[in-house]
């Protein structure tokens, strides 16, 4: 698979859910192409912006879409990577503010 066609997958599955990729296009496919490197490492796609165990089970809450992406959008616009944002963040009708890392510190594996 490539970045291409995980674009068009995730795009048809998300956007009816009021998830939308960032529309600056180069930083999605660059995280779209991190997410096939890590599901060839893991066997799934973790989130390219935090650091996984390569245990599934405890790596699951960042597993694209994370767990955490969905107050991060209601809260900020944008999800911590910024793949995934609101319609008003890619329209400009929200601030882009650096969004916090919401995963429990006893989560990461560091």
């Amino acid at each position: 698979m490539t970045a291409k066609e995980l674009y068009e997958m995730l795009g048809k599955a998300q956007e009816p859910k009021g998830y939308f990729f960032n529309k600056d296009r180069d930083w999605v496919y660059g995280l779209l192409e991190s997410l096939l490197v890590n599901r060839e490492r893991y066997g799934y796609m973790s989130c390219p912006c935090r650091l996984a165990t390569g245990d599934r089970r405890k790596d699951g809450d960042i597993i694209c879409p994370c767990v955490y992406r969905g107050p991060d959008v209601e809260e900020f616009g944008s999800c911590y990577c910024g793949l995934y944002v609101s319609r008003q963040w890619n329209d400009g009708e929200v601030p882009h503010v650096y969004v916090p890392e919401r995963r429990p510190r006893e989560k990461m594996s560091y």
